[in-house]
């Protein structure tokens, strides 16, 4: 017999960490960096300090920079790692606690070349929605992708390979079944509650796991997650889901490097 609470429990506390860690990337992110010639440097002297102190005063030096690709490699992998361990906590929560996989969104009327077909078509729809309001956003003056992006874009093979065929597609894989298999579809068929309602509310919880994105990135990513949730509840379709999220992602990070993303620069 399923024990929905104490999966509920589990699912929380996994949805707890994943928000912890997405404060901490966002810090990470937003802090400052002071450079030889940043005049951010002289926020660093006492408030009293006249101008020969001004002067004589050390300025900060950049940090020796790591093996070109080197710290994009290793953020990716860290991505990768983390995400995958929060998964497989959730997956191991769900088979101590006997949730069954239909409610998830796993069958075999959910998990066939129909839905991954339907997950094509929508994450291609997606990412070209995504992309508009990227470009929406970015003549307000702010991209909120961009520096993700540009601390997650790999600068080798080996890296692409690394981002396109295993951390995007773990990153997919955790976030729907969490987000979208869990909040809606686990928490709709243990608790009776309404799918729609809990498509709102995990899309909210959604936005705020991607606070490194800013603002206007939390808006867009709330948005998204919206509507992936209202393809999981139409469909049932756990695949058809983690098909359109991955998609997103790489065609964003592709779309970007070769140019062919109207916010490329």
């Amino acid at each position: 017999m399923t024990d929905w609470a104490a999966f509920a429990g589990i699912a929380f506390a996994v949805l707890g960490l994943l928000l912890v860690l997405a404060h901490l990337s966002a810090r990470g992110i937003d802090g400052p960096r002071l450079f030889p010639g940043d005049v951010r440097w002289l926020d660093t002297l006492d408030s009293d300090a006249d101008h020969l102190d001004v002067q004589g005063a050390p300025r900060p030096s950049a940090p020796e920079p790591a093996p070109e690709g080197y710290s994009t490699l290793l953020l990716v992998v860290n991505v990768a790692l983390s995400q995958g361990l929060l998964g497989f906590l959730l997956l191991g929560g769900a088979f101590l606690t006997q949730v069954p996989a239909s409610s998830l969104g796993v069958s075999v009327t959910t998990a066939g070349p129909l839905m991954l077909g339907v997950g094509v078509v929508a994450g291609v729809a997606l990412a070209g929605a995504n992309t508009a309001a990227g470009l929406l956003a970015s003549w307000a003056g702010h991209d909120p992708s961009a520096d993700l992006r540009e601390l997650l874009t790999p600068e080798t093979r080996r890296g692409w390979v690394l981002l396109l065929g295993v951390a995007l597609p773990v990153v997919a894989g955790f976030e729907e079944l969490l987000f979208r298999g869990v909040l809606v579809g686990a928490f709709a068929a243990g608790f009776g509650l309404s799918p729609w309602l809990l498509a709102v509310l995990s899309s909210v919880a959604f936005a705020l796991g991607h606070g490194a994105q800013g603002p206007v990135g939390i808006l867009v990513t709330g948005t998204l997650g919206f509507l992936l949730a209202a393809l999981f509840v139409v469909t049932g379709s756990l695949l058809a889901v983690v098909v359109a999220h991955y998609l997103v992602n790489a065609l964003e990070f592709v779309g970007h490097e070769l140019g062919l993303n109207p916010l490329a620069k």
